[in-house]
């Protein structure tokens, strides 16, 4: 009987080892954000729509939004302080001095690197601003002159004029005088097919025999569909070009004068696809160098763009219909933050109800609340 207890109790003594050890794993793996009491330290910078200052100290805007929502949720205590430049935020987040950078912080690989991000909550892509009044100029008509499709269209036209000239020479040789003779008869021939490509044909030289006037028949009518469509198409190119300016398209601004702000993500960008840029300290006086003709083009965050010529109209600057190079928006954490999983589980939860959508319409409106849709690879 003692022995059956002996047996029982170090059963018990083991299944409570067991327990014990098993919370203490959980309780390890299981991150825990950092207690209510501890005032966080939020850096953020002025990126209107989605961090503003107001005159009277209070931040706002779609990111900062967003965090309070988030923190009153966790029950965290926090306070805001400025940083004069996204690359001081980054650093001082890394450093430690920043608990979250809060934000328009895109995510890259670089950034990654040196600190911690949270679950994305936007995605959009870079814009590009171009003058609103364009000044009609050469460049258009001589880039379109030298396009790859008008040579093209050229090269076909030329073909069709030799092949015709060569039928003609084939049915008319030895036939009809003008197209006698093997090099003679061929210059000839095709001189002929171009002048009746361009209706200037004269009546004394044309073919004589039943197989030449058919294909000079086939040829007359086929050359006026092709010279009508071909000088359609020309004419579209060129009004197009004078009515979008130099910058229709992310091809042209390899061609054109373009600027960014100096050392973020729309310049790595830039510099990436071999496109020369020109770097501004702030946005505002990029777009003034396009208002002003320094600048055919200016690239940055499509919505932050947007913003900024939405308060700004007398800047006299569109922003074109289209974006590229898909950016990401997150929080970013000092390496390791324990803050990490929770803060992305609740803003996950936040971005997926209709209080998200309503706040994004309140500071993009309802143009450019799915603009982060129409993104270009």
């Amino acid at each position: 009987m003692s022995l059956t207890l002996s047996a029982l109790s170090k059963a018990i003594i083991l299944v409570g080892l067991l327990l014990s050890s098993t919370q203490l794993t959980l309780a390890e793996e299981t991150p825990s954000p950092p207690s209510p009491q501890r005032t966080l330290t939020i850096g953020t910078k002025d990126a209107p729509p989605f961090a503003m200052k107001a005159a009277d100290g209070v931040w706002q805007g779609i990111s900062i939004d967003l965090w309070r929502k988030v923190a009153r949720e966790l029950n965290l205590q926090y306070q805001f302080v400025e940083a004069p430049t996204v690359q001081d935020l980054i650093k001082d987040t890394a450093s430690g001095r920043f608990d979250v950078a809060v934000a328009a912080l895109t995510v890259t690989a670089d950034r990654e690197r040196i600190v911690d991000f949270t679950q994305s909550y936007y995605v959009t892509g870079l814009g590009i601003a171009v003058p609103a009044a364009w000044q009609p100029s050469w460049l258009p008509i001589f880039r379109t002159l030298t396009s790859f499709g008008f040579l093209q269209a050229v090269l076909a036209l030329i073909s069709l004029t030799l092949a015709t000239g060569l039928f003609v020479w084939l049915f008319e040789r030895g036939k009809n005088e003008s197209f006698t003779g093997v090099k003679s008869g061929l210059t000839s021939s095709v001189w002929w097919s171009t002048l009746a490509m361009t209706q200037r044909s004269p009546t004394n030289t044309g073919p004589t025999t039943i197989g030449g006037r058919m294909v000079a028949i086939v040829w007359m009518v086929a050359s006026i569909i092709t010279l009508a469509m071909f000088t359609a198409s020309i004419t579209s190119a060129l009004t197009t070009r004078q009515l979008q300016g130099n910058v229709g398209s992310l091809r042209d601004l390899s061609d054109v004068q373009v600027g960014s702000v100096t050392k973020t993500s729309a310049a790595e960008t830039l510099d990436r696809l071999s496109i020369d840029n020109t770097a501004y300290d702030t946005i505002h006086n990029g777009l003034l160098a396009v208002r002003e003709g320094g600048l055919d083009a200016f690239v940055y965050d499509k919505p932050i763009l947007a913003w900024q010529l939405r308060q700004h109209p007398s800047l006299r600057v569109r922003l074109l219909d289209l974006s590229f190079d898909e950016q990401t928006y997150a929080f970013a954490l000092s390496p390791g933050s324990p803050l990490r999983k929770t803060l992305s589980i609740a803003m996950l939860e936040s971005i997926k109800s209709d209080w998200w959508s309503q706040t994004k319409q309140r500071y993009l409106g309802r143009d450019q609340f799915s603009e982060n849709t129409r993104i270009l690879d």
